[in-house]
């Protein structure tokens, strides 16, 4: 069976205090980064609080994008969550990461939903980083930390 969904939790550091503590700009990323996943929007809430920081949630009918944001650190915090196999998060997560000006970014994948056809369902995660040269604007893969990936779970007791 395919798996469910695909789920993407990442981190931008180095990220552009004015891009991403302006409420207006910061929606109008995540609702492109939609878009560029190729799903479709129901619902879009944003909220700027004061002094600084925004957070919102895009809802679409795959799940969702959710993203919050410290500009005093120059850090996003972004959760992209897709169902289905035609949606394109990782472009999205790629996407809204180059639009808020993140240098570095540090991203974890979790494929959900996967069974081996006993309605069983569990999870597997793959976690790596990249940083974002300043000349071309390319994304360079860096090791990853920690990674996961699917394979047979242990037997279950009887």
């Amino acid at each position: 069976m395919e798996p469910v969904g695909h789920h993407y939790v990442a981190e931008g550091s180095g990220c552009n205090p004015e891009i991403i503590g302006r409420v207006e700009t910061v929606e109008q990323i995540l609702v492109r980064a939609a878009e560029v996943a190729g799903v479709t929007v129901w619902s879009i809430s944003f909220h700027r609080f004061s002094p600084n920081g925004v957070s919102g949630v895009v809802v679409i009918s795959e799940s969702h994008l959710s993203v919050h944001t410290w500009p005093e650190y120059g850090y996003v915090a972004l959760d992209i969550f897709t169902c289905g196999n035609d949606a394109k998060p990782e472009a999205a997560v790629q996407y809204a990461l180059k639009e808020f000006g993140a240098a570095s970014m540090h991203i974890t994948e979790i494929t959900r939903g996967l069974e081996e056809g006993d309605r069983q369902f569990f999870h597997s995660i793959v976690t790596w980083e990249e940083s974002i040269s300043g000349r071309d604007g390319q994304t360079r893969a860096r090791p990853a930390k920690r990674a996961r990936r699917p394979g047979r779970r242990p037997a279950r007791a009887r």
